[in-house]
């Protein structure tokens, strides 16, 4: 019979969620950048160099890898014959470690998580309470699985029922490109098989909890049918040439997971997960000794790559810019920001719709004429930080605000993550407006350029709030310029064709 502590799994929990806000695992890191190494698009070299740089920082710094420092998710296996001392719940153990980790004072962590989610949507100001998956097996040990996982790839999740003759193969082809590049790709997908239609998306959920090891499977082979499907989905779905951040290249997957279960005879169930470009997780099992607190990696474990925006980058004041300087930025060149920028995401413009449908003015401070809008939901600062971490959020969220923004506030431009839709598109084109973005996944990186942050308005929205930044020499891309021009359109079908014309090979297989 082993004893647990109520405190050893607090602990162990709170410094595995610190620790994973600024340490991506080391196969991530590897995996990345020999994907940098073998990348002939320069947009997604770029990108992914972008991240890489940011990864290092964090590491350097201790501060969060995203700006989404995400929902947890936990699976711990208790065995039979452990003994708590404890007066708490195990549930209850695991969400004060989560409170401690995202309320420590040198490392503030987002706090992302809305109570009454279909109603009121208040932030529980804390990040709790997890989502746990709690098993009672064999054994005198608790196992521990976590991670955070940020929204816009969750958001990106995927469930079919398809019929027992159908290929799992051709459905995640023709899927994956209908999940944009929110999810922040390179990343892994992660895929669960039988089961019921829950127990597929679970499996697909702790299927990412695996190391990348897609590079020794190839080299030595499959041996069973999963393995074979795993080759063959990575092979097609890096095929489709979506590339990092959606910009068009060789590497779209890092890694293909998967984990089955037996199921009906009439079923086939089918989750598909993606994990971004924030790739944290961490596995402790604590054994009844204390607490099992993270060893921190080596700086050697991260390549030093150098990233500059170019000769050809053009610097813009965001203070002066006209609708007539819009129109001459081009698809895919680097800007650099320059003066003040608003921001706004989901909450804040709902509640700007809301003002202006009743007729009411905005708030003073809040005047998007000729101006542009960052979609971001930042982490508080620390220290001399002007602000925390504030990487871009997914921009398809706001589609259907945009014309509203455009026609109604005067708004001349947004800057955001991943693609836009089509409607949206049409609109920025009639507006003359211009879509910017950003590299997501690398919030630190982009916080750098951030030198002043104030709240302007709906400070009861908390991340969601309008902040006014000020930057200096922010990198964006421009991703759909003002004649309705977009690069997500543009350079995955340019890529897909040279792969599968053969004018470029596919990753890893050789």
């Amino acid at each position: 019979m082993t004893t647990i502590r109520q405190d050893d799994l607090i602990e162990s929990v709170a410094d595995a969620l610190q620790f994973i806000s600024y340490y991506h695992p080391k196969d991530f890191v590897d995996a990345m950048h020999a994907a940098y190494q073998r990348e002939e698009s320069q947009a997604a070299r770029d990108a992914i160099a972008q991240i890489l740089i940011n990864s290092r920082m964090c590491a350097m710094g201790k501060r969060p890898i995203c700006q989404d420092t995400g929902i947890v998710t936990i699976f711990i296996r208790i065995g039979m014959d452990v003994q708590w001392d404890a007066s708490m719940s195990v549930s209850d153990m695991v969400n004060e470690g989560v409170r401690r980790a995202y309320l420590l004072p040198d490392n503030v962590l987002r706090a992302s998580i809305l109570q009454d989610p279909a109603g009121t949507r208040k932030n529980t100001g804390d990040n709790t309470p997890a989502v746990i998956h709690m098993e009672v097996v064999e054994g005198n040990t608790v196992e521990v699985e976590l991670a955070a996982k940020g929204g816009g790839s969750e958001n990106k999740s995927k469930l079919a029922m398809l019929n027992p003759s159908d290929s799992i193969a051709d459905w995640v082809e023709k899927t994956v490109p209908t999940m944009g590049a929110g999810w922040c790709p390179p990343g892994m997908l992660g895929i669960g098989i039988g089961g019921t239609a829950e127990k597929a998306t679970v499996l697909a959920k702790q299927s990412l909890m695996e190391p990348i090891d897609i590079q020794e499977l190839q080299k030595r082979g499959p041996n069973n049918a999963v393995e074979e499907l795993r080759l063959e989905i990575f092979s097609r779905v890096n095929a489709l040439g979506i590339g990092a951040q959606g910009l068009g290249g060789l590497t779209t997957v890092l890694d293909i997971k998967i984990k089955d279960h037996p199921t009906h005879a009439a079923s086939l169930p089918v989750a598909m997960i993606p994990n971004c470009a924030a790739t944290r997780h961490a596995h402790f099992t604590l054994r009844g000794d204390g607490p099992v607190l993270q060893s921190a990696p080596k700086l050697t474990d991260w390549p030093e790559i150098a990233w500059e925006a170019g000769a050809g980058a053009r610097r813009v004041d965001m203070d002066s810019v006209t609708a007539a300087d819009v129109a001459t930025w081009k698809p895919g060149e680097t800007l650099l920001l320059n003066g003040k920028i608003l921001t706004g995401r989901d909450a804040a413009h709902r509640r700007i719709q809301q003002l202006l449908d009743a007729g009411e003015s905005l708030p003073d401070g809040v005047d998007f004429k000729g101006r542009f809008i960052y979609y971001v939901g930042p982490v508080d600062a620390v220290r001399d930080e002007a602000v925390g971490p504030a990487g871009p959020t997914t921009s398809t969220r706001m589609d259907k605000f945009t014309d509203l923004m455009l026609s109604k506030t005067g708004l001349l431009g947004m800057v955001g993550k991943a693609e836009r839709g089509p409607d949206t598109i049409a609109e920025i084109k009639k507006h003359g407006a211009v879509y910017l973005m950003a590299v997501g996944g690398a919030a630190y990186l982009v916080s750098q350029a951030i030198k002043k942050s104030r709240v302007v308005a709906f400070e009861d929205l908390g991340m969601e709030a309008i902040h006014e930044f000020e930057v200096v020499d922010m990198p964006v891309t421009v991703a759909v310029d003002s004649k309705g021009d977009a690069v997500h359109t543009s350079g995955p079908a340019i890529w897909r064709g040279k792969l599968q014309s053969g004018e470029v090979k596919p990753v890893y297989f050789s």
